[in-house]
């Protein structure tokens, strides 16, 4: 069955003009039907698929996001690799050490206590000429171990100079290329730490040069009691120098 060339020219006008909806012409024995395309629903597909990549664009950039930030987050959260701990408290005990090696008199209040009360006290009128020369010599001994105990704190605490020189060098340059907060946290907590040990030094030098002068000073003032003493008993008629009869010749 053929259709009439005009009909024909008609049917195909009407396809291509609208969106019409064409029934089926013929029938065959499959039940075929023409297919119907909507241009309005096709158009809503294609904006409803961009509106979905859009977002799938939307959440993979949310994710890169999510993902520079976890690793700054473990950058923050790196910690120091260098550690200058041990050094510093080496340092320290070097110099605590010899604190605690002072001689004779300790850095101790009942042993300081003790000592002035024993040899740099006033002078006993009951003393011994012998005591009196044992107790000026204890007070020198003291007094040089003093000045020896200062000079080797002032030795140590230099000699700590350039250990603290290389750790101060390390940490300015972990700081400079830390990663993160926490590495540069942590090198600035040791930087203060050095500070600490360098402040602990010059606080051992006070000290030792404080104790000798102290001494120094205590032992000029026992000296002149004592030798005040010792003046009023060579001054006291019965005590002191008494003359005798010299003899010149032999009498025959």
């Amino acid at each position: 069955m053929t259709l009439p060339r005009s009909r024909a020219a008609r049917l195909a006008a009407a396809l291509l003009l609208g969106p019409v909806a064409l029934t089926p012409i013929l029938a065959t024995p499959a039940q075929a039907q023409w297919t119907v395309f909507d241009p309005t629903n096709y158009v809503q597909n294609v904006l409803t698929a961009a509106r979905s990549l859009q977002q799938i664009t939307n959440q993979i950039t949310s994710l890169q996001n999510e993902a520079q930030m976890l690793i700054n987050q473990a950058r923050n959260l790196a910690s120091l690799p260098y550690s200058s701990l041990q050094q510093l408290q080496q340092s320290v005990q070097r110099t605590q050490q010899l604190l605690q090696q002072a001689q004779n008199i300790a850095y101790d209040v009942q042993q300081i206590d003790q000592a002035f009360q024993t040899k740099y006290a006033n002078v006993s009128l009951s003393a011994s000429d012998a005591q009196l020369i044992a107790d000026a010599k204890t007070r020198w001994q003291n007094t040089v171990g003093g000045l020896q105990d200062a000079m080797r704190v002032q030795a140590t605490v230099v000699g700590n100079i350039d250990t603290n020189r290389t750790q101060m060098s390390a940490l300015v340059g972990a700081s400079q290329s830390a990663t993160g907060a926490l590495q540069a946290t942590q090198a600035g907590n040791q930087l203060l730490a050095l500070q600490a040990q360098q402040l602990a030094d010059l606080t051992a030098v006070i000290a030792a040069n404080g104790r000798a002068q102290a001494l120094q000073s205590a032992e000029q003032a026992a000296a002149a009691e004592q030798g005040r003493e010792q003046r009023r008993r060579f001054l006291t008629p019965g005590t002191g120098y008494q003359p005798g009869n010299a003899q010149m010749f032999h009498g025959n």
